[in-house]
């Protein structure tokens, strides 16, 4: 080779290696180019696997790859919510969330992980109220009744929950504190047990979500008291809410989200929040939300994690100014 030659093709490299530095990752400009996978902490069939199934699976077609629902259960959702805040924040690990995110931070001693700094806020799935029942043959008939019992009665009227430290558990926490009654906790490991439980009349009265109640109601077997939202609740529109029974302000609802590990680059979180914005809008994804009591409420990130924040801060102050004893 000569050495003009030389002197040419160095020159050609000299000015072609400062384009070749500049090139964008290839990880940001191609995401996804491999398969998806979504997490969550609880058993097959619940709610939170629900909702994730149906979202991951507007993802897949909508992304090109395929989205993975894995669930993960253990301890209330928080080994799920400790690997995941210990992925890498690449878009390739999801994290599908309920509202028991927020709750842990209140009513656990210590977790491993960090609630709000250790994720990235994607987009709000779902929201819901809780629902307040009793079992059919109930002297109860309204909230107004419980209240009077409550107040009426020698020993603590028994409610029953999912576990200790569950949504539930604060939501009638709070109620108590409104009503200025005593109650007395009996937790169970799930819904469905403790449904069992208050059909067989071994309890008082529950509140869960409308997925784990609905059909027992319109099946007869249970009695809905109440709604915990601010608004009546479109799968029971003549239930009334608990604040228009008697207990103005009280206001609860529950959600499911779409969270990744801290440090998801710009260009994926903006993505995903439109593709799940989009996919929360099509009239057949609503049409299934619906079918067990979940509305879609599709977020921005900074909405979703303003959300985050205001639920930490409100159930810290209920376990704070209550007998909850943090787990």
């Amino acid at each position: 080779m000569t050495i003009t030659r030389r002197i040419a093709i160095a020159g050609g490299l000299s000015t072609l290696m400062p384009a070749l530095l500049a090139a964008p990752a290839r990880s940001n400009t191609e995401w996804p180019d491999r398969p998806i996978t979504m997490v969550h902490g609880f058993p097959p069939g619940g709610p939170t696997d629900l909702v994730a199934r149906i979202v991951a699976d507007r993802l897949t077609q909508r992304l090109g790859q395929r989205v993975i629902v894995e669930g993960k259960p253990g301890a209330s959702g928080n080994n799920a919510a400790l690997q995941v805040a210990r992925a890498a924040p690449d878009g390739y690990t999801l994290f599908a969330i309920p509202s028991g995110h927020a709750f842990a931070a209140a009513t656990y001693k210590s977790l491993p992980y960090r609630t709000v700094d250790d994720f990235t806020m994607i987009s709000m799935f779902t929201e819901y109220p809780y629902l307040m029942v009793t079992y059919a043959e109930h002297s109860i008939h309204s909230v107004a009744d419980l209240i009077a019992l409550a107040r009426k009665q020698a020993t603590p009227l028994l409610y029953g929950t999912p576990g200790n430290g569950s949504g539930p558990q604060l939501a009638i926490e709070l109620f108590a504190r409104e009503a200025r009654i005593k109650l007395q906790h009996i937790p169970y490991r799930g819904s469905a047990p403790a449904a069992t439980d208050l059909i067989g009349k071994r309890l008082d009265f529950m509140m869960d979500p409308p997925a784990a109640l609905l059909e027992h109601v319109r099946g007869g077997k249970l009695r809905a008291l109440a709604v915990t939202d601010n608004s009546r609740f479109f799968a029971l529109p003549d239930v009334p809410t608990i604040a228009e029974s008697g207990l103005p302000g009280y206001l609860v609802t529950a959600w499911q989200g779409l969270v990744a590990p801290a440090g998801l680059p710009e260009p994926i979180l903006h993505r995903l929040n439109a593709e799940v914005v989009a996919i929360l809008r099509e009239t057949d994804v609503i049409a299934k939300l619906r079918t067990f009591g979940n509305e879609p409420k599709p977020t921005t990130p900074m909405e979703f994690k303003a959300r985050m924040v205001a639920d930490v801060a409100k159930w810290t102050a209920v376990v704070e100014s209550t007998s909850f004893e943090r787990i």
